[in-house]
């Protein structure tokens, strides 16, 4: 069975908040990333929601504070991008205008944070059984669109990554129509399989057929809406 098919180019996506807000202040990405003290594929990495790109998900974390704070997000802009109300803005002193753009880019970190997830106090299974396989660097993953939603999949994929594992490729399966996530493995596998499986929350993880790397895994991503 063939999973993957080479790159194609996927449907074109709605502009991203960050990128509205960057046009918003007539700045190129080049300028944006000259503020913020990034590299203008870093910029365009956040932008396109594609947090897998950097090496760590802290380093994610903390360049999208960088971004949010150099493209001056108030508390307003922030609660309007989250889908909260926004009420009417009051007279207030500078001051706290001020302090207020400082704590949007708290709030941004917060989210992101609770996207990646943190797990309990208490050692999961998960955990448990990380503590006998080689760490996750150690293993390759491709994340690949099963669904038709490139978006969703690069979320996934941005969640894989932060437990530290190497994206290879983030692009289509062969089909759009599994009904859910679910994680492959190639002979060897089925314990570090079971392990990522755990980490995002999915079920039994699945034999691949054919392969020979124990330390090649693959997330076929299924509907936002599905359970694993």
């Amino acid at each position: 069975m063939e999973l993957a098919r080479p790159l194609a180019a996927e449907p074109a996506a709605q502009t991203s908040p960050l990128t509205s807000l960057r046009l918003q202040r007539k700045l190129t990405i080049e300028e944006a990333a000259k503020r913020a003290s990034l590299w203008p594929e870093q910029v365009e990495w956040l932008e396109e929601g594609k947090l897998y790109r950097f090496a760590r998900h802290d380093t994610a974390v903390l360049a999208l504070l960088r971004y949010a704070t150099a493209l001056g997000i108030d508390h307003r802009e922030a609660r309007r991008l989250s889908g909260m109300p926004v009420e009417p803005p009051t007279r207030r002193p500078v001051g706290r205008w001020i302090a207020a753009g400082a704590a949007v880019a708290v709030v941004v970190a917060a989210a992101v944070v609770f996207a990646f997830g943190s797990g309990g106090s208490s050692p999961s299974p998960a955990k448990r059984l990380a503590a006998t396989l080689p760490p996750p660097w150690k293993y390759s993953v491709d994340v690949l669109n099963g669904s038709g939603d490139i978006n969703y999949t690069r979320q996934v994929a941005s969640r894989v990554g932060s437990f530290g594992y190497r994206i290879q490729h983030v692009t289509k399966a062969n089909r759009f129509d599994y009904p859910a996530t679910a994680v492959y493995y190639e002979p060897g596998g089925a314990t570090a399989a079971q392990r990522l499986a755990g980490q995002i929350g999915c079920g039994s993880p699945k034999p691949l057929p054919g392969g020979s790397n124990p330390r090649r895994l693959v997330v076929i991503v299924g509907p936002a809406r599905a359970t694993c």
